[in-house]
């Protein structure tokens, strides 16, 4: 165990320990070489002996360090000093899915779903660079403070996977694989039945398979049919039921080819919650018989006793547990047990046909509800005469276009009752969620805070999230020297205390060194161990480092987060932070800066970063006014592009369709370039854009077996005509 004040490597501090697994244990240190703080992974003491682990380890954890992308925990560095193997990674403020379901006892469906893609993209991104994770659990999933979920542990994966099964699967049996429990390869789709596992978990707060025992469980995983997770939860939509299903299919042919079908059928099923469009194989339907040769079974024979050697004693006793209850041992079991199944899966086709059932009907009734009421208020405005004729469709459906079109303004909640918000906001067609309670200076019971602020002009039926005030609550200014005035604010702030930032500069040392770097806390009034009330006002003041007057050389935080550049620009105190879509930097990273690098500034003159988003988080974005008097003053102007692009991967000449995605006053707007013939590549555009917007993205589908499929993707740029 590694001590506080420790440095590793000439360049990690070690600050305390944050976190423990079966092979490694996490601390928070310092990157004092950049300035940040990191999560450091080590080994513990009895992996460090075993050579062919370690080399497997860091050859895993370089490739896993190549892996950039906003649903994986970045690794920084891979590395030892003096038999302490280390990997450095992204230090994520958050818990993990595993406590957060713990917390919860199981999730919404729109929660977990959205969860779930948010993991699979991780994934994605990993397969598509060869990387395979074979862990994949709720353990290892973060959700982080600002709502991320993020991927973590690929580099000890690989080098425990090969481990066998006691270092790697028996520590997630819960998880794991029939392959992976049998020991035998694995690859992309055991993540995907990892995957299935834990959104089962998510949306039912149980695993399918619990046991006394790891073998216990890992049988399970090879001869049970999991009961349907609907049976622990009502409201389980036909389609992720159907996807969950799909995912842990005991026969890997049987399984989701790719992680970007999963998250297709995901992304389907928010839309579509009880289509029947997941395609589930029929047993053995896929499956071809094929005679070995002479010559592959003298080399399966040869191989066979140097596999059994190396096998450890926990596979040899699972081998034996699982030929004992083979199926195939007794004919009248299996029977028996398949027709039980049969009947079981008879009975749950009949629940989910009678669900559709009542579905329709509700629509139906339904409609025919909505059709009287639009007819009563046809009538009763003018627009439907008293003689029994009617206005024309055309003038319906423009009143319902203009009201889904016009933006509404978010009410203040603070200090309201909930019924009085839900009052406030269903006036305005806004929706209410309550996200939990916090200490504050509001009366208990009232809203302490929401999500977006009063006044945002936001689009009809946003949901509006809130806090619920537990009242005021004593509260101990906590420790804060050491700490970012980033991270010491948000401390502070989830204590339930309202944070004034000041910044000054810092005294200096008897060598003219600032006492604090730019951008640390300086020093909190009241200070640290002081007693507060949840809602006080702490004056937290962050160090400008040394007066250099009104001309300072300005540092180059292109490629850092967020955080990390605003720390770096401590001595800054007018920074406006945009957003925006880039292919040149991970998303979350600092795509440009003004005044530039290296140039020199007044600093307390306004400086901006432009920090890159993915296209989801800008359509995520609240509205305002000014967003739609950029875009008039843009109007009657002409944006062009002329790009060429080139032969997707995969394209066999079919039918194709070019879809244009741009975002125009912040929401995503899409247009059919063309669509139903074959092109020849490379293949010129010759598009006009929306008004004043300089950037965009063209999808490729082509027609296979009577459905588009995406084929690729090519971000595109507008100029504007002369």
């Amino acid at each position: 165990m590694l001590k506080t004040g420790m440095i590793i490597a000439e360049r990690y501090e070690v600050l305390g320990k944050i976190g423990t697994g079966g092979m490694a244990d996490v601390y928070k240190a310092k990157d004092h070489k950049l300035n940040r703080f990191v999560a450091m992974k080590v080994l513990k003491p009895e992996f460090r002996e075993d050579t062919t682990f370690i080399r497997k380890f860091r050859s895993e954890a370089q490739a896993a360090a190549g892996l950039t992308h906003p649903n994986i925990v970045n690794v920084f560095d891979v590395g030892d000093d003096e038999g302490v193997y280390y990997i450095v990674m992204e230090l994520i403020e958050g818990i993990t899915l595993k406590e957060y379901i713990s917390k919860k006892g199981k999730l919404s469906i729109k929660e977990a779903t959205s969860i779930a893609i948010q993991v699979s993209m991780g994934l994605e991104a990993a397969h598509s660079h060869g990387v395979v994770h074979r862990d994949v659990k709720p353990q290892n999933i973060i959700i982080s403070t600002d709502g991320k979920v993020k991927v973590t542990d690929f580099g000890i994966a690989r080098a425990a996977s090969s481990n066998t099964i006691s270092s790697n699967v028996m520590g997630s049996v819960h998880y794991s694989s029939p392959e992976q429990v049998r020991g035998g390869y694995s690859d992309e789709k055991s993540d995907i039945y990892s995957l299935g596992i834990t959104l089962y978990e998510m949306v039912t707060g149980r695993v399918p398979f619990d046991g006394d025992t790891t073998v216990a469980i890992a049988i399970k995983h090879l001869q049970e049919e999991m009961v349907p997770p609907s049976t622990y939860s009502e409201d389980l939509p036909y389609s992720l039921e159907q996807i969950i299903f799909k995912c842990t299919q005991k026969s890997v042919g049987r399984r989701y080819e790719r992680m970007e079908d999963v998250i297709t059928d995901l992304k389907h099923s928010l839309i579509d919650p009880q289509g029947d469009f997941v395609k589930l194989s029929t047993v053995d339907n896929e499956a071809k018989t094929r005679v070995i040769s002479d010559e592959e079974l003298g080399e399966i024979k040869q191989k066979q006793p140097a596999k059994t050697a190396q096998r450890r004693p926990e596979v040899a006793r699972l081998e034996e547990e699982i030929s004992e209850t083979d199926y195939d041992d007794d004919d009248e079991d299996y029977r028996r047990k398949r027709k039980n199944d049969s009947q079981k899966r008879r009975r749950s086709d009949q629940r989910r046909r009678l669900g559709r059932l009542i579905t329709i009907l509700v629509l139906v009734v339904g409609a025919a509800a909505l059709v009287a009421l639009i007819i009563t208020i046809g009538r009763a405005s003018g627009l439907i005469g008293g003689s029994g004729g009617s206005a024309p469709a055309e003038k319906v459906k423009q009143s319902e276009s203009k009201e889904e079109d016009e933006l509404v303004e978010v009410p203040d909640l603070v200090g309201r009752t909930e019924e009085e918000a839900r009052e406030l906001a269903t006036a305005v067609h806004l929706g209410t969620q309550m996200d939990g309670e916090k200490a504050s200076n509001q009366e208990k019971g009232r809203v302490a805070s929401q999500d977006i602020p009063a006044g945002t002009m936001v689009e009809p039926y946003t949901t509006l999230k809130y806090y619920i005030s537990k009242g005021a609550q004593q509260v101990t200014i906590p420790e804060t020297d050491g700490r970012t005035g980033i991270e010491a604010q948000q401390m502070l702030e989830d204590m339930g205390l309202t944070v004034d930032v000041q910044r000054q500069y810092s005294d200096l040392d008897d060598n003219g060194y600032p006492l604090v770097d730019p951008g640390y806390v300086y020093y909190t009034t009241p200070e640290a161990g002081t007693s507060a009330k949840s809602g006080d006002t702490v004056t937290l003041v962050i160090s400008r480092g040394v007066d250099y007057g009104d001309s300072v050389e300005v540092p180059s935080v292109v490629g850092m987060s967020k955080n990390d550049a605003l720390t770096t620009l401590g001595k800054f105190i007018d920074i406006t932070v945009e957003e925006a879509v880039s292919s040149d930097v991970a998303v979350g990273e600092v795509i440009s800066q003004d005044p530039e690098a290296y140039s020199y500034a007044d600093p307390d003159a306004p400086m901006t970063i432009t920090v890159c988003v993915t296209e989801e988080d800008l359509a995520a974005q609240p509205r305002t006014s000014e967003d739609g008097e950029a875009q008039a003053a843009a109007a009657g102007e002409v944006w062009k592009c002329t790009q060429r692009l080139n032969t997707p991967t995969g394209y066999q000449n079919g039918a194709v369709r070019l879809e244009l995605i741009q975002e125009v006053d912040g929401q995503p707007t899409a247009s059919v370039i063309t669509e139903g013939t074959p092109l020849e590549f490379p293949y010129k555009l010759d598009l006009t854009g929306a008004p004043g917007v300089s950037n965009g993205t063209v999808y490729v589908f082509e027609q296979i077996d009577g459905e588009y499929q995406k084929l690729g993707e090519y971000p595109i740029t507008f100029e504007k005509a002369e």
